[in-house]
């Protein structure tokens, strides 16, 4: 009977041990999967801190973008200022270059008036002696 007993401890004590195995086992894979999950959940969290980072970046070029197109808008609008300004300066010069021409042409006209009225006042003059020789003419052919 001891023999039983004893073989029965025995058989006690390897199934103690299997059990404890295998609880061993399965702690061990437990622990497996929790490092694995860990894992994958610090991976997780890697990848959407990339995708932030991407996304800051994008954010970021997207900003530079903007500012260039806008240095280039205001550089455009300085241009179209400086050809807006050449225009009206070129409109004044030629504006001024008209008002002189239209002076210099009134002061011909002027001129070339005042002679001619200088040329009206001394031709009186000279129909006056001819008048006279006219009509002493006339007055002598009667006479006769």
């Amino acid at each position: 009977m001891s023999t039983k007993i004893g073989g029965d401890i025995g058989e006690e004590e390897e199934e103690v041990e299997e059990e404890e195995e295998e609880e061993e086992e399965e702690e061990e894979e437990d622990q497996e999967k929790e490092d694995q999950e860990e894992n994958q959940v610090e991976e997780d969290q890697e990848k959407e801190d990339q995708e932030e980072n991407q996304v800051e970046e994008n954010q970021e070029e997207n900003q530079e973008v903007d500012q260039v197109e806008e240095d280039q808008e205001k550089e455009d609008k300085e241009e179209n200022q400086v050809e807006e300004d050449q225009e009206k300066e070129d409109q004044e010069e030629d504006q001024e270059e008209n008002q002189e021409e239209n002076q210099e042409e009134d002061q011909e006209e002027d001129q070339e008036e005042d002679q001619e009225e200088e040329t009206k006042k001394k031709r009186p003059r000279r129909r006056r002696p001819r008048r006279k020789l006219e009509l002493l003419g006339l007055i002598f052919f009667l006479e006769l």
